[in-house]
């Protein structure tokens, strides 16, 4: 006698959990502008590679011989599949399933996704929408009691950190719990319109005679702005193939290196505007971005918190097809001088950097920190010695390409002096403790207070300073090991990242990265 019926018993239980919270639910979700959990993991995944784990957990209702009658899903789908041929984890919130509550969630399933990740050492994707298996006041009356609170797997969370890349996707309104798993990852998005992230949303904060609406509170854009999430995006699709995206540039875990893609961009390539891309006048502004995308390969450039930070640019690029980090200054923000998001952003991406063993290119134009009373209200410096505490602890390959300015601490922060200087200067390069500009009323203070007529005094030393601060007088005394023609930038930073290869050593670094 064979086993058929059981069989059978298991696809009927497997058909019921595939309704969800059923079609009014599911009809609530669409007409929300929203996919469902199994259409998202559909979408983002290679076709037909899903493997579902635990598919058949949830909350049965028998009769009273014994015989099931109905069965609720748990608001959690997670399981196995690929992306480019590359095995990931997957979890994701079921919003049907009572809006992704604690009180409908085995949260062990949630657990066994960031387990299943950190020890197959599989990178995971987590599709958040709801609580994400966090509080509701309504497990009060289904439990009745309460408890003490933990955040269930969170050891695996942490650890996931330092072992495998982490994306959170916000696909809904987000709070409490939710909010903790969306961000506590190396990559986060929010869709714009459609995703909210709260600590506590609007009915709570109204207590506090705050009425907002859920964009008010907790719109994409405000997180973005603050640096809470990496990138926000326009669709779903468009937040699926992003993840795809910042993987591809990704070992599937710290004890692999990244895979190198092919490359049909001649690494010869020079890019004849380069030589005036930066003006002659040094009030005058210029677009890095642009300058990043002639050196690096073709359409490879991979922005990440284009809205946070503004002086630095981060992003992820290939380099004759390997993958490297990429940092940059934009000049339209401050002249580049940092301010305390600045510094926070640029410790965040070198540990990325340094987790994954991506060799990091710099192209720097710094004129220090930003001053005034506001720097000082941020506690800047405390943040831009963070930023240089994370350049020294770096293992991982380093090049630096200093365009424009490089003074002060700051300045100082585009390279680890102590190691190999992998540096090259354009021409105009323009560098010291502090910018002649601004810097004469501080040294030359009692000559200027003494002198007949001050202006002529401060042009004059200003024109004598000015002679001194050309980058060959650094080159000569060997203190700039290479100034080069900008249109050679491009073929030198492929040399590197084809030197730098090699030197990369898989395994963990001395601490998981946090968030």
């Amino acid at each position: 006698m064979s086993w058929q019926p059981e069989i059978d018993e298991l696809r009927r239980r497997e058909e019921l959990a595939r309704r969800m919270g059923g079609p009014e639910k599911v009809k609530r979700q669409h007409d929300g502008g929203k996919l469902t959990v199994r259409e998202r993991i559909d979408r983002l995944l290679d076709k037909g590679s899903f493997h579902e784990v635990g598919a058949i957990a949830g909350k049965a209702t028998y009769d009273d011989e014994g015989a099931l009658t109905d069965f609720l899903p748990a608001n959690f789908v997670m399981g196995r599949g690929r992306i480019e041929g590359r095995p990931v984890v997957v979890g994701g919130d079921d919003f049907t399933v009572r809006g992704g509550a604690g009180d409908a969630a085995i949260g062990s399933k949630q657990v066994y996704a960031e387990q299943m990740a950190n020890e197959l050492r599989l990178p995971l994707v987590r599709l958040i929408d709801g609580t994400g298996g966090g509080g509701s006041v309504k497990s009060l009356e289904i439990d009745q009691r309460t408890y003490v609170p933990a955040n269930q797997g969170w050891d695996w969370v942490t650890d996931n950190l330092g072992k495998v890349p982490v994306v959170g996707l916000g696909l809904g309104s987000v709070a409490g719990l939710g909010s903790a798993r969306l961000v506590t990852s190396h990559y986060s998005l929010m869709v714009r319109e459609i995703s909210h992230m709260f600590i506590a949303g609007p009915p709570l904060v109204a207590r506090l005679g705050q009425n907002l609406t859920k964009e008010e509170l907790g719109g994409s854009d405000i997180h973005a702005r603050a640096g809470a999430v990496d990138d926000v995006v326009d669709s779903e699709e468009e937040a699926f193939e992003r993840t795809r995206a910042f993987l591809s540039y990704l070992p599937s875990n710290v004890f692999e290196l990244p895979p190198r893609a092919a490359c049909e961009d001649d690494v010869d390539r020079r890019e004849e505007w380069l030589i005036e891309a930066v003006p002659r006048d040094r009030r005058k502004v210029y677009d890095m971005r642009k300058v990043i995308a002639a050196v690096v390969d073709t359409g490879s450039f991979f922005e990440m918190g284009r809205k946070y930070g503004g002086p630095v640019i981060t992003g992820l690029c290939r380099l004759d097809g390997w993958p490297v980090a990429i940092l940059g200054s934009d000049p339209r923000f401050y002249g580049g001088g940092w301010t305390a998001d600045a510094a926070i952003k640029v410790t965040r991406f070198i540990d990325l950097a340094n987790t994954f063993h991506l060799p990091v290119v710099n192209l720097s134009d710094v004129p220090g920190f930003l001053i005034g009373k506001q720097a000082e209200v941020d506690g800047t410096i405390r943040h831009g010695a963070r930023a240089l505490a994370a350049l020294y602890q770096a293992r991982v390959p380093w090049c630096t390409v200093i365009t424009r300015r490089s003074f002060g601490v700051a300045g100082a922060a585009h390279g680890n002096h102590v190691r190999l200087h992998y540096r090259y200067a354009w021409p105009s390069a323009d560098w010291g403790s502090l910018p002649i500009e601004g810097g004469i009323e501080a040294a030359y203070r009692s000559e200027l207070a003494a002198a007949e007529d001050p202006k002529a005094l401060h042009a004059e030393i200003e024109e004598r300073l000015n002679r001194y601060r050309s980058p060959f007088r650094t080159a000569e005394a060997f203190l700039a090991e290479e100034i080069i023609d900008p249109r050679d930038t491009r073929p030198l930073l492929c040399e590197f990242a084809n030197l730098a290869a090699p030197l990369r050593e898989p395994g963990m670094t001395g601490f998981a990265m946090r968030p």
